[in-house]
């Protein structure tokens, strides 16, 4: 595969079309989002006009955004025409003000009617995400004409796969999916082949929703209002794009960093360092409470200076143990797998983890301590090891859990927090152990 940049810096529309036309569309889009805005506009403007719609419903919104900028007027009117109404939404989140009534009022006023519905529904609830273009099946037909409504409205549909059974009121009644239709004798009622239908109300969250969908193994999951009337689907690609945009956010701040929100290559280097300044200048206020710590142990450091050589294992170590422990409860929260109620039960089996975590690391740890410091100084290591462990882990369990209940990001609390803590409450274990144990 050639170098595009040299070609889009350069404007050869004829070598970059050339270049593109052997790749499929996330081909296509994997090597626009690796060049810069400008040779991106220029790169995407050599693809021919059915693959140009393909690739723009692929890109990245904030990317949709920055190429709009770059096209005239015509074209931007027209991919924006092309767009799914909920890919529209996402769309227009990322547009000014100006640009996004502009792009919807050139639309026909269905399209338009059916985008501004999805805009109506909060930023992160499936309402956003979901395609209201489904095709019902009423509920009285036979298979036969349920089969020949299905081609009817075809066109108009983003997905026929998953089929909404519906009574009077477009309440639903069912799902049968179009494989089941095709196997089954015409004359057979719609109403004998129906399956109890997995549904999600429109205000419920996108990341939850997208669990439905991934936990049943559903192609796609109706969404209803608060009387169980179809509004759209929330298909499986859409779905696990939530999905891996809510894991990529998790990722990001368990890491003491916020979300690119944007692929990396696509990401200029000043927002590298903004999404990243803001949680390091907020572990270093919380490392001056290590040095208070330090400050107020100094005494202790002076009589034995051996002890400051594992200072900075020990602070580690419970750092490490507690964002495992972090990372592992943020995680199993993420899919359903404990709730609030279980915190007694994950604080419990944190803790004996820690326990134990500590007991091997302190038998471990023992031999070489004893050679560098002395057998008195390993074993107070080794009792700091357990300690700390035990309540780094514990901390790692407590924090993500307690601040979900709090209305909080528990990815985005639970770093700075327990780095704070495990640092902390570590050196003060360790110092008060070396008190008791060396009779300071």
């Amino acid at each position: 595969m050639a170098d595009l940049a040299p070609l889009a810096r350069a404007g050869d529309v004829r070598a970059l079309r050339s270049a593109l036309s052997g790749l499929d569309v996330p081909g296509v889009v994997d090597e626009l989002e690796r060049l810069d805005a400008v040779s991106r506009a220029v790169a995407f403007r050599a693809l021919p006009k059915d693959l140009a719609l393909e690739v723009f419903e692929d890109l990245d919104p904030s990317l949709q955004s920055e190429l709009i900028d770059g096209l005239r007027d015509d074209a931007v009117a027209e991919l924006f025409a092309g767009l799914d109404p909920d890919d529209r939404a996402g769309l227009l989140d990322e547009l000014p003000a100006g640009v996004a009534t502009r792009l919807l009022s050139g639309l026909d006023p269905v399209e338009r009617r059916m985008t501004t519905a999805l805009l109506g529904y909060p930023p992160r609830s499936v309402g956003r995400r979901m395609s209201p273009q489904v095709v019902g099946i009423p509920a009285g037909l036979t298979v036969g004409a349920a089969l020949e409504h299905v081609r009817r409205q075809e066109p108009d549909a983003e997905t026929i796969y998953t089929l909404p059974v519906l009574g009077p009121g477009r309440r639903i009644e069912g799902v049968v999916s179009l494989r089941r239709l095709f196997v089954t004798d015409p004359a057979v009622p719609v109403a004998d082949v129906v399956s109890e239908p997995v549904v999600v109300a429109a205000d419920t969250d996108q990341e939850a929703a997208a669990r439905v969908v991934r936990d049943h193994g559903l192609v796609a999951v109706p969404v209803v209002d608060a009387e169980d009337r179809l509004l759209g689907l929330l298909t499986v690609d859409d779905a696990m794009r939530v999905l891996e945009d809510a894991e990529s956010e998790d990722i990001a701040r368990a890491g003491g960093a916020e979300p690119l929100r944007r692929p990396y290559l696509a990401t200029r280097v000043v927002d590298l360092v903004r999404s990243r300044i803001i949680w390091l200048l907020v572990l270093i206020a919380a490392a001056t409470l290590t040095v208070s710590v330090l400050d107020a142990f100094e005494e202790t450091l002076t009589q034995v200076v051996a002890l400051a050589l594992f200072v900075p294992l020990l602070i580690g170590t419970a750092g490490n143990t507690g964002a495992q422990a972090a990372t592992t409860v943020v995680r199993a929260m993420a899919v359903g797998d404990v709730r609030f109620r279980d915190l007694p039960r994950v604080v419990g089996r944190e803790s004996v983890t820690g326990v134990l975590l500590g007991l091997c690391l302190a038998v471990v740890g023992a031999v070489p301590a004893s050679l560098v410091a002395g057998p008195d100084i390993a074993l107070v290591l080794g009792l700091a090891l357990v300690v700390v462990c035990a309540l780094a882990t514990t901390a790692g369990a407590f924090t993500p859990m307690i601040a979900r209940r709090l209305g909080a990001d528990p990815a985005v609390v639970s770093a700075p927090f327990i780095t704070t803590f495990t640092d902390a409450s570590g050196l003060v274990v360790y110092f008060l152990i070396a008190r008791a144990v060396l009779g300071l």
